[in-house]
């Protein structure tokens, strides 16, 4: 059986009484002030991974509401499971007046099971994607597994970082530091088979990692993962006029991200640089705006470990995958793997109407985008040992990913936002569609 279509659904405060509801072409905003919770249920089926029920909930503290749309603090919590093992558990923490001397902290605890996380391979389109592989039906003659392109993960992820302001107006230093404990393996084909009938259990077969892992292309010392800590530096200049949705201003950031093997990282030590600009363009007052987003990660020196490639660093959230829900969404999670990344965000968003309902300020909005992205350097490896021709790789310069989609956000109180996408690849070897359903624009 083909796996069902992801699905998530959300949540979003109904009521029968529509006399309640008052809409505005411009927004009527009654100030905020105390404790906001919001709050999404996690749903989701896969035939492999199983049914996924959780929650998300975001709470806000607006303290007396002179801050207001500004927040004093804000707490992110997901709790969800699957019935056949995966998990995620995640607490993120930001605050902007808690600390003296405007210092911003923000800081997440997660820990992360998935039994099925994407892998494709390395260096973008050197790696070919093949649905057939993946197709279970009778009449495919390619069919091998459907999770020949997935491998186990766990996932202890701890971040925190600190904002301070400098002389110059908008201008901030950054300094952070993390720790990411990963557990790599095959995946657990017994685990995933039990309850299933006979003729939709996964076949005993190895998959891409597995392969890679033999001919060591993934090296011995990281092919089990292993612990990376690391240490932040950098600066940001922010001049938006609102953090979850701004209507104008930008926000660049260059950080320095150092992981010496001092501090105990199995796989030797790295630094990386990543460079993000985002800017925001009002088109109509209020309703209308254009936002940009332009993203650059890449190696300085050293060795990267493979399991530590996906990850995008910035200065707010840690996001996972090169591709997917977070950086390009419609192409595959991961998709995009190397030593130096890049991509971008092009979205329109427009809020097409207000309204009060229990005495919080909503909105509705719509997004159009654009995104893509590419693989700049190689990740560098030895393929002498590939056996299959089936698996051959060209060496060869990646070219641009792209997909293009829209999207749906409910709004509460101008921060908490349950956001719906939905990408389409512009190329079949970037996978085909993607739906995502969460909290918050992209950025």
């Amino acid at each position: 059986m083909k796996n069902l279509t992801f699905l998530k659904g959300f949540f979003l405060f109904f009521t029968l009484n529509v006399t309640c509801i008052q809409a505005e072409n411009t927004p009527d905003v009654k100030t905020k002030s105390g404790l906001n919770v919001g709050a999404v249920p996690a749903i989701a089926y896969n035939t492999d991974t199983g049914f996924r029920y959780g929650i998300v909930v975001n709470l806000f503290h607006y303290g007396d509401g002179s801050l207001y749309p500004n927040y004093r603090y804000s707490i992110y919590t997901e709790l969800s499971r699957t019935t056949k093992g995966s998990g995620t558990n995640q607490l993120f923490f930001d605050s902007k007046y808690l600390l003296p001397h405007g210092i911003r902290i923000t800081a997440e605890i997660n820990y992360l099971t998935e039994q099925t996380l994407d892998f494709y391979g390395f260096n973008g389109r050197e790696s070919t994607y093949n649905k057939a592989l993946t197709d279970d039906d009778s009449n495919n003659p390619d069919y091998i597994s459907r999770v020949f392109y997935r491998h186990e993960r766990n996932l202890l992820r701890l971040t925190t970082d600190f904002q301070g302001k400098l002389v110059y107006k908008n201008l901030r230093w950054l300094a952070g530091f993390g720790y990411f404990n990963n557990e790599i393996g095959p995946v657990n084909i017994d685990a995933l088979n039990k309850g299933l009938d006979d003729d939709e259990k996964l076949p005993e077969v190895p998959g891409l990692y597995d392969k890679y892992v033999q001919w060591g292309i993934i090296p011995p010392n990281q092919a089990d993962g292993g612990v990376t800590t690391f240490f932040k530096i950098g600066a940001i200049y922010d001049t938006r006029d609102n953090d979850a949705n701004p209507m104008r201003g930008m926000w660049t950031e260059g950080i320095l991200l150092a992981a010496p093997s001092s501090l105990g990282n199995s796989a030797g030590d790295y630094t990386q640089l990543s460079l993000t600009h985002r800017q925001y363009f009002t088109l109509i007052p209020h309703d209308l705006s254009f936002a940009l987003r332009l993203a650059y990660q890449g190696k300085l020196s050293g060795d990267i470990p493979f399991y530590m490639l996906p990850f995008y660093m910035n200065s707010y959230l840690t996001y996972d995958g090169f591709g997917g829900a977070k950086t390009i969404r419609g192409v595959l999670r991961n998709r995009l793997v190397g030593d130096a990344v890049a991509f971008g965000n092009a979205e329109l968003r427009w809020k097409f109407t207000y309204f009060t309902l229990f005495n919080q300020n909503f909105y509705l909005a719509l997004n159009a985008f654009v995104d893509g992205g590419t693989v700049l350097d190689r990740w560098e490896f030895d393929q002498s040992r590939i056996s299959d021709e089936l698996y051959h790789i060209e060496t060869k310069k990646d070219n641009l990913h792209l997909s293009y989609g829209g999207g749906f956000r409910i709004a509460m109180n101008e921060n908490f936002i349950i956001a719906a996408d939905y990408g389409v690849a512009r190329d079949k070897n970037d996978g085909n569609t993607g739906l995502y359903i969460g909290i918050g624009y992209l950025f």
